[in-house]
């Protein structure tokens, strides 16, 4: 391989190895304005927007041991999103620019070490986000404890429950005799 080609295929194999999933997008219509509202978009969730070679991309996924690629998604002119924590997120991000702009077309993508087709990542846009779930999570797990709580706090309730009206019961009755008398 050439030094040149070689460098390239380092450069965009470094791009794939910042997060566990590659977005391809094609960005045949979109302009130079688009494409820093676009970065600047991804930049809140660390993703960044590149543009590739297809046949560089190529080498650089068998590198990387990604999924073969499928041959559509590289044909014309394609860009990679890589990059952040919550691919989600940044599926949120593309859909929405997407149906927006009306420019940007995906092609498709890559999430650990399964291919997605451009609905699956419309798809994955539709998730509630990290801190949703987590939240979520969270009322599950604490769910059972209170009502756990709950149980436990009744018993010991009823039981004063009872005990005051004994107490109440026996106040009455012994008040009783005395009104009659």
């Amino acid at each position: 391989m050439r030094p040149e080609k070689k460098y390239l295929v380092d450069e965009v194999s470094g791009h794939l190895g910042k997060s566990d999933y590659v977005f391809l997008t094609d960005y045949r219509k979109v302009t130079v304005a688009d494409t820093a509202d676009l970065r600047a978009s991804l930049k809140a969730q660390q993703a960044e927007y590149h543009v590739v070679k297809n046949s560089i991309l190529n080498v650089a996924a068998r590198e990387r041991k990604l999924p073969d690629l499928d041959s559509s998604w590289l044909t014309g002119q394609t860009a990679i999103i890589v990059g952040g924590r919550n691919p989600s997120e940044v599926a949120k991000i593309l859909t929405k620019y997407f149906k927006d702009k009306e420019k940007l077309a995906l092609k498709g993508g890559v999430l650990g070490k399964n291919r997605l087709s451009a609905a699956d990542v419309t798809e994955l846009s539709k998730l509630p986000s990290i801190d949703a779930l987590r939240a979520q999570l969270l009322g599950l797990l604490s769910n059972p404890a209170t009502s756990f709580v709950r149980v436990l706090q009744g018993v010991p309730q009823s039981l004063l429950n009872v005990l005051q009206a004994k107490s109440a019961g026996a106040a009455t009755d012994a008040a009783a005799p005395a009104a009659s008398a």
